[in-house]
């Protein structure tokens, strides 16, 4: 078992070639050995650090999986299929992606002496009952992908309590930063972004009172890393977000005021199911992993836009 802040020697880093994962292998290049396991379907080569090792493969390859979780001392299980309006439209394909092979890095790690950092998501805990989200609030998912991300975190768990495998799991809020794909409310912002920077209208669903917890991806990276090398991570689940809020069109505004664009913000039919409040209480994460946002919504967008 890892102990303490013990340095991690080896590192797999599923999803890897993606925004978040990249980012996670930017960090460990420096200090350790990275492999990246990721099918190119989304990510991209251009994304990984060099020295890091690539191995190109799908999350249904069993075999490689195992093999590859079985040989590092920690996983970063960020390899997924992110799109909540995909889930709704094909639940069985995301559960083959979003699921079994979670169940099968657990398996792995149950074999081996690593560590599972896995990747949750704040989809877990559907409509808000009331802000901001701790922990302990009811879940009640509203997507298969919300469905997905909560079964795995349940086995997260289990994993730990039944077999001693060291598991967290990161409930991420709403991710932005560099190498962002749009789609959905973090992707939000790379679109906003995009539609200024052409002159395009800067198109908000519905009256743009919605509120988000943006949380720069550095952030999410030091989340991982903590969780990574922290006792006090060991078989626990943890909101990762700012702790503050930004609504859709203030967001909009910003990016208005950044790019210095001459679009206008055009409102557009809202989203059905939309969440109105997003906020995550950061509180258990603060006091047991030291974890402390660099940025603020807004300095971290005004860095991000000006890239």
């Amino acid at each position: 078992m890892r102990q303490g802040f013990e340095p991690i020697n080896t590192a797999l880093v599923t999803g890897g070639a993606g925004f978040i994962g990249s980012h996670i292998v930017d960090q460990l290049t420096a200090t350790c050995d990275v492999t990246v396991y990721d099918n190119l379907t989304s990510g991209a080569k251009d994304n990984v650090a060099t020295g890091a090792d690539v191995i190109e493969a799908g999350l249904n390859n069993t075999e490689r999986l195992t093999t590859a979780v079985q040989n590092t001392d920690v996983v970063f299980h960020h390899a997924a299929q992110v799109s909540v309006t995909q889930s709704v439209e094909a639940p069985t394909s995301s559960h083959a992606v979003n699921l079994d092979p979670s169940l099968e890095i657990l398996e792995a790690a149950r074999n081996s002496d690593t560590r599972v950092v896995f990747a949750s998501s704040a989809a877990i805990y559907g409509h808000p009952e009331y802000t901001p989200i701790d922990e302990g609030h009811p879940k009640q998912p509203t997507s298969p992908y919300g469905l997905e991300k909560l079964t795995a975190d349940h086995y997260c768990r289990l994993y730990h309590d039944l077999y001693g495998v060291e598991t967290t799991a990161l409930r991420y809020f709403n991710v932005y930063g560099p190498r962002q794909q749009g789609g959905d409310y973090s992707g939000v912002i790379s679109i906003f972004r995009d539609q200024a920077r052409v002159g395009d209208d800067i198109t908000v669903e519905g009256d743009g009172e919605q509120t988000r917890d943006f949380i720069h991806v550095d952030d999410i990276v030091q989340a991982n890393m903590l969780a990574a090398t922290s006792d006090a991570a060991v078989g626990e689940s943890f909101n990762i977000g700012t702790g503050d809020t930004i609504t859709i069109r203030e967001l909009a505004e910003t990016i208005q005021d950044v790019t210095g664009t001459d679009s206008d913000i055009v409102h557009v039919d809202p989203r059905e199911g939309d969440i109105k409040r997003s906020r995550a209480d950061i509180t258990k994460a603060r006091e047991a992993l030291g974890f402390e946002p660099k940025y603020s919504i807004k300095d971290g967008l005004t860095e991000y836009l000006s890239e």
